[in-house]
């Protein structure tokens, strides 16, 4: 195929594909051949320094009324946006953009609307590229890649599309994704409602990689709550959402906004309510993540009094009674946000009459002295403090 490229005349006479009155079979055979060439890495930069070559291809593939020239006009161009030494070039190029993003939407025929997707998620790739284009257009990038992501008929057009997302998603980006209308509420609903596993966990990575990037003063802080408690409930998210609950509380300035955002600890509860006893190792993750949530949370004391509800110590005392050796460090984290919440002595009678709290606090307790007496330093696999003990003579001397 290099040679082929390379023959004198070869590339100039594709090139006039889009401006000869040819046949529609013979502008089809035209295309292929170009798009053969083009899947040749040793061909992908000649063809694109042909700069009225990529002109003659993007016409093609917009105008020509040939659905198979469109689609073979999109392979080419998703093949030159595949080649690292293209791809700065091609994202500052309007055209490239406007070209792969009318493709992705108003294509009939899946394959081009495909190589359209995949042709942006291999611009995205490039890290100096992500602003261009997140920004191109007022976000028109971001607006087709939400809807192919949500409304595509394709499972591969769709994951790809979540891909290219997560390939955009950076500090530098984070702020103005997060702003774009609906796409958080988006990723959220196709990460538990799609019908397609693959689909669902790259919508949750594209999700939790925003995450990581948003920040509480940002505008879109509370929408991206929002979007991790519908999230929540993805059945294939192996851990990644309760995780960022986790990192997220962990930051002092979101404790007080995250306790107080409306459904935030009623699911953080549910999720701990719902690992039974004898649970999957991704369950027992997820219960740990949430029960290490909480502690965080409790570690404000201006949250003490919003979170001692009757959701949050369901939660509390039903990790606290985990005895299954995987449950350790959710047994643990729930004692310990127990012991933060009674620093606020107005918690302590709620506490001490709440259902089961005493039994599972007594039952900690026999743990820790049996620790201690087998001469184990700090309590299981967590190293902190021995609680227990000091937190039920509080809670029994309030009843």
């Amino acid at each position: 195929r290099v040679p082929l490229a390379n023959h004198p005349g070869m590339l100039s006479t594709l090139e006039r594909v889009s401006t000869l009155p040819l046949s529609v079979e013979n502008r089809v055979l035209r295309m292929r051949l170009l798009a053969n060439l083009a899947n040749s890495d040793g061909n992908k930069e000649t063809i694109f320094e042909h700069s009225s070559l990529l002109e003659s291809i993007m016409k093609v593939a917009t105008l020509d009324k040939s659905e198979n020239a469109r689609e073979y006009a999109a392979a080419v161009l998703m093949d030159l946006a595949s080649h690292p030494a293209n791809q700065i070039e091609m994202a500052k190029i309007d055209k490239v953009l406007g070209t792969f993003v009318k493709l992705a939407i108003v294509e009939d025929k899946v394959e081009t609307r495909e190589y359209a997707v995949s042709g942006l998620q291999n611009l995205a790739f490039e890290k100096q590229n992500r602003r261009q284009l997140v920004t191109y257009g007022s976000g028109v990038v971001i607006e087709a890649l939400k809807k192919t992501t949500s409304m595509d008929a394709n499972d591969k057009t769709r994951r790809r599309s979540a891909g290219a997302l997560t390939n955009l998603a950076c500090d530098e980006t984070a702020d103005l994704m997060g702003k774009h209308a609906g796409l958080l509420k988006t990723l959220a609903h196709v990460s538990v409602s799609d019908t397609n596993d693959d689909v669902q966990q790259r919508a949750t990575l594209a999700l939790t990689k925003l995450s990581n990037s948003i920040t509480v003063k940002m505008s879109s802080w509370s929408n991206l709550l929002d979007a991790l408690i519908t999230a929540s409930q993805c059945s294939v998210a192996d851990g990644i959402v309760t995780a960022m609950f986790r990192v997220k509380t962990r930051a002092e300035e979101n404790r007080t906004s995250m306790a107080n955002h409306p459904r935030l600890l009623e699911t953080l509860s549910r999720i701990v309510l719902d690992t039974p006893d004898k649970a999957s190792p991704i369950a027992y993750k997820d219960c740990e993540n949430v029960t290490k949530a909480i502690a965080h949370l409790a570690n404000d004391p201006l949250n003490h009094k919003v979170i001692c509800n009757k959701h949050i110590l369901a939660a509390l005392v039903h990790g606290a009674s985990l005895s299954s050796p995987a449950g350790s460090v959710t047994r643990d984290a729930a004692i310990l946000a127990m012991e933060r919440m009674a620093m606020d002595h107005s918690n302590r009678p709620m506490m001490a009459r709440y259902p089961g709290m005493l039994v599972s606090i007594a039952k900690a307790t026999e743990r820790e002295m049996n620790e201690e007496l087998n001469g184990v330093p700090k309590s299981s696999a967590s190293g902190q403090p021995r609680l227990a003990k000091p937190l039920l003579m509080s809670l029994l001397v309030a009843m």
